[in-house]
């Protein structure tokens, strides 16, 4: 499944297909995944502002374009080829390179910020991945990650649900990963639906994920309310939480901002 979607410059043209391993803008089906995950990008801009950013693992390249509105320069890189020529045409602002998050192609101390949103859990060598985070960001350079919380996307399983993922991770777990590579971690946040996606779990039987989970599975046209439903999901229905002042354990997705010394 795919959308027509309009370039800068007014011209239309398709955009990735969705394949489950990444969310895409533009389709009304794919409308909460794109949101949920837009909301951390919004929220944490201010992060980037002035800076050079590496997006870290960008995909289609909205939130590589999004950070382009205040940072001074962003690197985006990703390994899959088609994806690279993908954001090349489409977000002229991004310097997109093809490459493997294992070894990261820039030098050592070159970035200000790394952001690194829903990939970290696609990846085998997690580890690596983060040490090399550490070397290419800046001395008081930050590290903006984030992931499914395993305890809330894949509850008592053993392998993740998404078969995409390699390692999902908790709070103290993503905590520890942080640590191991040096970095300090300033925040730890969750992702939790807000009061009105609170009222759409109630109208769909008590999880509006379950219920768009399930209609995949039955591969059966969308409810006509449950499509509408999800078609107008919103970042502002989506908070944005410390652990301060919810459990971390019950959030949706994990949010971490770390810091190398």
């Amino acid at each position: 499944m795919s959308a027509l979607v309009e370039d800068p410059d007014g011209v239309e043209s398709r955009a990735l297909p969705l394949t489950g391993e990444r969310t895409i803008p533009g389709l009304a089906e794919e409308n909460y995944w794109f949101r949920r995950h837009e909301v951390v990008y919004q929220r944490l801009a201010g992060r980037c502002v002035d800076r050079e950013v590496l997006e870290a693992g960008c995909g289609e390249g909205y939130g590589a374009d999004l950070i382009a509105d205040v940072a001074r320069r962003v690197v985006a890189l990703d390994y899959d080829e088609a994806t690279v020529a993908h954001v090349r045409a489409r977000y002229p602002r991004v310097d997109i390179r093809h490459g493997n998050l294992a070894e990261l192609p820039l030098a050592d101390e070159s970035v200000d910020v790394v952001v690194n949103f829903q990939v970290i859990e696609h990846l085998w060598d997690q580890g690596q991945f983060v040490s090399e985070c550490f070397r290419v960001l800046r001395p008081g350079g930050v590290f903006l990650v984030s992931t499914p919380n395993r305890i809330t996307f894949s509850p008592g399983r053993d392998t993740p649900l998404n078969p995409f993922h390699t390692r999902e991770l908790n709070g103290a777990e993503l905590t520890e990963l942080l640590h191991d590579a040096g970095f300090t971690v300033e925040s730890m946040l969750g992702v939790f639906h807000g009061a009105g996606l609170a009222e759409l779990d109630a109208r769909h039987g008590g999880s509006i994920i379950e219920a768009q989970v399930q209609r995949a599975v039955a591969d059966a046209p969308w409810p006509e309310q449950l499509l509408a439903d999800v078609a107008a999901v919103g970042i502002d229905d989506f908070d944005l939480t410390s652990a301060d002042e919810r459990n971390i354990d019950d959030s949706l997705d994990l949010v971490a901002i770390a810091v190398r010394p």
